[in-house]
């Protein structure tokens, strides 16, 4: 288990701790049990335990001491004036002049870089849940002067009670409240996508940068995964645009709370998160895909996450009067409030189909897999030699997508099998006969749908083609090019499969 992880290096690198083993006292109190690991400062953490107190403990040591660790035990020993149930207790600091250490509580549990690299991103309720207890310990350091300084996956502790812990603060002249605000946004990202925007948090880390567009632009996290919220999407996006002013972590925290406490959380079918009332009408439940999040009380409280947007974004508007043509804030959010939220179609299995027109398509008696709302069950491609689909005439599959009439589609998301799929959505405006030479009519004649992006090799499980919804469409096709690799196989391991395919109309 990993007590602290990567994070910018506290001054100068440590040197070697050579000469520690298992079983050796420090300080004629703490001993050595387990190392756990050795941090990006170059710092060995151990497990151990305090034989006065006989409580368990982990130590963070470094050598040299002296100047060269002021950082580290001045962050220490600050901290350790903070008592709060989301920060890591600090016990002791101590300098040896060879070496110096802090030693803290031990924390029975998984890093969030762990937790979310086993069991994939979370959704808007845990995402929620950690983001408030983060931001509750950032919160309580910035009221005593100090700033965190090292607010990332690998600093925040999740125990295996469920309490989350944030660690290893390592706050110096560079650090400020406001950059500690800013990784909370990055926060937020990393655990709805499994992406850290690398830029937007200023901190190089060994996790996978945020999903960017062509340009170079971060992609919003509800464009990289099914699911989220729009008003968390804007809440994540906001705290992460450098152009924008950032709320105090106090304010944060508050209104994050109004989220996280008190509601009961139900989870219903596909589509995406949405609110209702306890008295309102049961509707009839969805086949289940991508969960929807029902909350009690909902209006008052989707309005509470979007009041800080709209915070946030007030911080930078002009303080002059708009122009009379210019719409007030209250009939921007009247306009708001009246757009449609979009809705996923229950597609059944006559609605899918794979399209070829070179080679075989391959296993299309599977295609129904990906409308049945169970992840387990799966289309798949046959294997390849080449990623490309080899050196023949077929340059890639499809899957169209019938709908029931031209509707104006928000988005389409893609669950995958694997990663590293190449894939892109098109459209057209008629159907053509279940032939070679229908598929073939299909492939030449349906184009790019308006506002959605391709996906390259370095795409993720899960693609979300969101659109302008500005053109009604009735059929739809996944355009897949480029297969990754399955290390399982060897003379044909090029494949992919799709687990699931969720189409989102307006």
């Amino acid at each position: 288990m990993t007590q602290v992880g990567e994070g910018p290096a506290a001054g100068s690198a440590a040197g070697s701790l050579s000469g520690l083993a298992v079983g050796d006292v420090l300080a004629e109190r703490y001993r050595l049990e387990e190392h756990i690991n050795d941090d990006s400062a170059g710092r060995q953490v151990w497990r151990g335990v305090d034989i006065v107190l006989r409580r368990p403990v982990a130590l963070v040591l470094r050598t040299p001491g002296g100047a060269s660790a002021e950082e580290m035990l001045s962050a220490a020993v600050t901290a350790s004036r903070v008592v709060h149930g989301n920060l890591i207790g600090v016990y002791d600091a101590i300098d040896e002049g060879e070496r110096a250490y802090v030693i803290r509580e031990w924390i029975d549990g998984t890093a969030l870089r762990d937790l979310v690299a086993e069991e994939g991103p979370f959704d808007a309720e845990r995402t929620t849940s950690v983001l408030h207890a983060v931001a509750d310990a950032v919160s309580a350091l910035h009221a005593s002067g100090m700033a965190h300084g090292n607010v990332h996956p690998g600093t925040v502790l999740v125990a295996t009670d469920g309490r989350v812990v944030l660690a290893d603060a390592r706050a110096d002249s560079t650090t400020s409240n406001e950059a500690d605000v800013r990784s909370l946004g990055a926060l937020a990202y990393f655990m709805l996508t499994g992406h850290w925007p690398r830029a937007e948090a200023d901190r190089v880390t060994a996790l996978p940068d945020g999903r960017r567009d062509s340009t170079g632009t971060l992609v919003a996290p509800r464009n990289v995964r099914a699911g989220v919220p729009t008003y968390l999407d804007d809440l994540v996006m906001d705290l992460l645009d450098a152009k924008l002013a950032l709320p105090t972590a106090q304010v944060l925290t508050g209104e994050l709370a109004r989220l996280d406490t008190g509601e009961r959380l139900l989870f219903g079918g596909n589509g995406t998160l949405r609110f209702a009332d306890d008295s309102a009408p049961a509707e009839p439940a969805p086949r289940a895909a991508t969960p929807r999040l029902l909350v009690a009380g909902g209006v008052a409280l989707a309005l509470v996450v979007s009041g800080l947007v709209l915070a946030v974004r007030a911080l930078n508007a002009d303080a002059t009067e708009p122009p009379s043509s210019q719409p007030t804030g209250s009939a921007v959010q009247a306009s708001a409030s009246a757009a449609p939220q979009p809705k996923a179609l229950d597609l059944t299995k006559d609605q899918v189909r794979i399209i070829a027109p070179f080679g075989d398509r391959d296993n299309a008696t599977q295609a129904p897999n990906m409308v049945d709302g169970n992840a387990k069950t799966v289309w798949k491609t046959t294997g390849y030699r080449q990623s490309n689909f080899g050196n023949g005439d077929k340059k890639g599959i499809g899957i169209l997508i019938t709908l029931d009439k031209p509707q104006l589609v928000s988005s389409v998301t893609v669950e995958l099998s694997a990663p590293g799929t190449s894939a892109s959505l098109v459209g057209g405006a008629a159907d053509a006969p279940n032939s070679r030479a229908g598929d073939k009519t299909i492939v030449d004649t349906f184009k790019p749908v308006a506002g959605s992006q391709s996906f390259g090799k370095d795409s993720g499980t899960t693609m979300v083609f969101s659109t302008d919804a500005s053109t009604p469409y009735q059929y739809l096709m996944v355009w897949i090019t480029d297969l990754p690799r399955d290390p399982s196989e060897t003379e044909y391991p090029y494949r992919v499969g799709v687990q699931e395919i969720v189409v989102e109309v307006q």
